[in-house]
C-alpha cells in the first residue's frame, strides 16, 4: 500500500510536470514548499479571520522569486536535502517510500484534516 500511494503521487507530480513543463523537482518543491504552505496560511487566515499569514507568505515567495536566479538549480538542490532528510529515517528501520508516504502525504492530509474541522 506505501509503495502505490508513493508511486501515485510521483506519477501525479511526473505528470504535472510534462504538462507544465517543469522538472520533476521543480513541481515536487513547488507543490510542498510553496503550494501546501501557501493552502494552510489561506484556510488559517479563514479561521483567524485575519489575511496576515497569506500576505506574509506572499511577500516571501514574491522576495525569494525575486531574488532567485535559477529555480532549477535551486529546486535540485532542495529536494536533495529533502531527500537526504527523508533517508536519515531509514536509521530507525523506515524507508525512503514509507518516510515519503507518511511526511509528505499523510501528515498533511492529517493538517488538512484539523484545519478544515476548525473552518467549520
Amino acid at each position: 500500500m506505501i509503495n502505490r500511494i508513493f508511486y501515485g503521487v510521483a506519477n501525479l507530480l511526473l505528470f504535472i510536470g510534462k504538462k507544465t513543463g517543469l522538472t520533476y523537482n521543480e513541481v515536487n518543491i513547488i507543490t510542498y514548499y510553496f503550494l501546501i504552505p501557501l493552502s494552510w496560511c489561506l484556510m488559517l487566515d479563514v479561521i483567524l479571520e485575519m489575511h496576515y499569514l497569506t500576505i506574509g507568505w506572499g511577500i516571501f515567495v514574491l522576495g525569494f522569486l525575486a531574488g532567485c536566479r535559477d529555480f532549477k538549480a535551486y529546486a535540485d538542490w532542495l529536494f536533495a536535502k529533502s531527500v537526504d532528510f527523508l533517508n536519515l529515517f531509514n536509521k530507525i528501520g523506515s524507508s525512503y517510500n514509507a518516510t515519503s508516504v507518511w511526511i509528505c502525504v499523510t501528515l498533511p492530509l492529517v493538517v488538512y484534516g484539523i484545519l478544515i474541522y476548525l473552518m467549520f
